[in-house]
């Protein structure tokens, strides 16, 4: 994926958050305020560099605790519909569905990776990345003493967590790899613990197969380690589903397939918005999006062959000798959809003018779902009986608004960003340490 190749890679607006820019900015004034690029020797005494650090540590807490009353306002203002100084600052802001206790996060990742100490490097994209997401952590899983109208939906700050959903490759395996046991994965005896703890488990992938075999291959470490558990009851081990396609394919455990994994008929799961999307539609939008891929093949040179499959459509290189380069994927992933989206406005409106796609690059591929990512958690959420989106965690490495096909869950749930498997299960460490300070409250 391309966010494992360098999460701060930004040298276009479609490569940036903008949340995240405009908090790096705001960080920047005290780091060049208060730094002092000297060396002791250059008649700084330790004494000096941790009086420099203190100063800069308090600064910097003090905009994480602004930056949080914004969101706390923000929060406010998503019940009315109307707008927040935050959204005035940050256009491109998207809803919160729990609070974030930014500067209790940021003292916590200060304390790991001294940033306030730091006198060359200032703050980062991905420090700020990753004091967001343990800010998330917190709000999600430890009680906090926030005022009462910043519950979502009667939900209040520190409600027990209920759904946790993954994206597959760079989250829970490296790129193109897959589960292929405990040892190998060490990501597996987290899901396992909190299958324990009645948490239930979706891997949201764009992965889109119609065998059962197929999802296997990727995920056996995963399946096996479930169906031999002598401690996870059966209802538990029902908790874990594999939404494929985006949105497109749901399975659930069932160890009494070959395969670990049942096909559900869309019937039981799908949401109302999807009940339009016929199969002409369907079609209608992958001939548009198969013509574009075959023009970029064309126009950019590409050593790539088009793939079609029932729900989806995309390139991948012709010879696996043969590796496209970033430029190549990301110009494909912002050409196709923009040939799909202006087919959507032409008149008379197409038969598939209503359907919702990605667009995402793979790394290595580039390809265009049926459907996305904020439909296949929603999708999960109504599976499991009406889980609400401040009660719902989406682990992903794909946040980016361009060719970032986890960026639409956000629109559905709760989300973490992380860079790399080793990420995932440091987060998901993060998270038993909070219940387990939780349970000593």
């Amino acid at each position: 994926m391309t966010t494992r190749y360098r999460v701060e890679y930004a040298l276009k607006t479609h490569r940036r958050d903008q949340l995240i820019e405009w908090i790096k900015g705001l960080l920047a004034v005290p780091f060049v305020l208060n730094s002092q690029p000297a060396a002791p020797y250059d008649g700084m005494t330790h004494d000096d560099l941790d009086q420099m650090a203190c100063t800069a540590r308090q600064r910097y807490a003090d905009i994480f605790r602004d930056v949080e009353g914004l969101i706390q306002d923000h929060i406010v203002h998503q019940r009315t519909n109307s707008r927040s100084k935050l959204s005035m600052l940050v256009p491109s802001i998207s809803s919160f569905f729990t609070p974030l206790a930014l500067e209790q996060a940021f003292l916590i990742q200060d304390s790991k990776r001294a940033i306030s100490s730091r006198r060359f490097v200032a703050p980062s994209f991905n420090d700020i990345r990753l004091i967001l997401n343990t800010a998330q952590l917190i709000s999600l899983i430890t009680p906090r003493a926030y005022p009462s109208n910043t519950a979502i939906d009667g939900v209040k700050p520190g409600s027990q967590l209920e759904l946790l959903t993954f994206d597959g490759d760079v989250t829970l395996y490296e790129d193109g790899a897959s589960l292929v046991s405990p040892e190998a994965n060490p990501v597996i005896a987290r899901l396992l613990h909190f299958l324990s703890i009645d948490v239930r488990i979706a891997i949201v992938t764009a992965a889109g197969y119609t065998k059962p075999q197929n999802y296997y291959s990727r995920l056996s470490g995963l399946l096996e380690a479930v169906k031999n558990s002598q401690t996870l009851t059966a209802k538990q081990k029902s908790n874990l589903v594999v939404m494929g396609g985006e949105a497109n394919y749901l399975l659930v455990f069932d160890e009494a397939e070959e395969y670990c994994l049942k096909y559900t008929r869309r019937r039981n799961w799908i949401l109302d918005i999807m009940y339009t999307w016929t199969e002409e539609a369907i079609q209608s939008l992958l001939d548009v999006a198969e013509a574009a891929f075959k023009s970029c093949i064309h126009t950019l040179h590409l050593q790539a062959q088009v793939l079609r499959k029932e729900r989806a459509v995309g390139i991948y290189a012709a010879d696996q000798s043969i590796k496209l380069n970033r430029e190549q994927l990301e110009e494909t992933v912002l050409v196709v959809q923009q040939v799909v989206e202006s087919s959507m406005s032409e008149v008379p409106k197409p038969a598939h003018s209503h359907i919702p796609f990605t667009v995402f690059n793979g790394g290595a591929d580039v390809f265009l779902d049926i459907g996305d990512k904020s439909l296949g958690v929603q999708a999960c959420q109504k599976w499991f009986g009406g889980i609400k989106p401040s009660s719902t965690l989406h682990v992903g490495d794909q946040f980016l608004s361009g060719g970032g096909n986890d960026f639409k869950a956000r629109s559905a749930c709760c989300c973490a960003w992380i860079a790399s498997p080793e990420e995932t299960v440091a987060l998901l460490d993060e998270m038993i340490a909070l219940e387990a300070r939780k349970e000593n409250i």
